[in-house]
């Protein structure tokens, strides 16, 4: 896990602050390898519910067939999609930095008393706001720095972060679709018996990913565990399911 610390105040005994830094990668990786667990694993297990009962082909090698290119394409369209969400929201504040560029400069009075409202909201007598807005009127771009994360709530993205999202999301959804598959190239011209082996592999993933993922965010590792449990083993029983009913 990756940690800032701050050391503090030697007067304080040296308290040392410890703060999660990495939850965008942490957030890819969880969208990635959801879906890359979920999706793969429904779709084998449909497949398997179609074709285990033909004795003409090779059932498993069909199975792994789709399982691969449902990775490929899989991996490439969530990838791209987090890359597009990352660009967006790159240019969203870019826009928006600009347009508090100009209103810093053509607007300065409304900025001003939106600045004083902003401190007053954290306690700030009138007097100790209008020192620091007259501060934040010398050094523009500092200004400009205070209203978007102030007034707006936006953090300046990483320029590198469209494509480190997209990578994570791509390799976690591969990584997590390979998963499910593997008991099937194991398990070679008995689909059945594969299923059984996915089924208690990513099942097990399952689990453990969701209680390393609740660990990351903050909530409790028993309680994400079981819900990422529950709907990858739901999704893959309504696909077995409704490719029988059809069958």
């Amino acid at each position: 896990m990756n940690n800032t610390f701050s050391p503090g105040s030697p007067r304080f005994g040296g308290h040392r602050e410890s703060h999660f830094t990495a939850s965008e990668t942490v957030r890819d990786i969880v969208i990635g390898m959801s879906d890359g667990l979920t999706v793969p694993f429904a779709l084998a297990a449909g497949l398997t519910g179609v074709v285990s009962q033909s004795t003409t082909v090779n059932t498993s090698f069909i199975i792994v067939t789709a399982g691969l290119a449902e990775i490929a394409a899989g991996s490439i369209a969530m990838g791209l999609g987090g890359y597009l969400a990352a660009r967006s929201e790159a240019e969203h504040y870019e826009s928006e930095r600009r347009r508090e560029e100009l209103e810093v400069v053509e607007k300065t009075a409304i900025e001003v008393k939106e600045t004083a409202d902003i401190l007053s909201n954290y306690g700030l007598t009138p007097e100790q706001s209008m020192t620091i807005v007259e501060a934040l009127q010398k050094r523009p771009r500092a200004w400009v720095d205070f209203m978007m994360r102030f007034e707006l709530g936006l953090e300046e993205p990483d320029p590198r972060r469209a494509l480190a999202s997209a990578r994570n999301i791509a390799l976690s959804y591969i990584v997590g679709g390979l998963i499910p598959l593997v008991p099937y190239m194991i398990e070679r011209g008995n689909p059945v018996a594969g299923l059984k082996l996915s089924v208690a592999v990513t099942l097990l993933a399952l689990l453990i990913f969701g209680c390393i993922k609740g660990r990351f965010t903050g909530a409790p590792a028993w309680r994400s565990g079981a819900q990422t449990l529950l709907i990858g083993g739901l999704a893959a029983a309504a696909a077995f399911l409704i490719a029988k009913a059809v069958s």
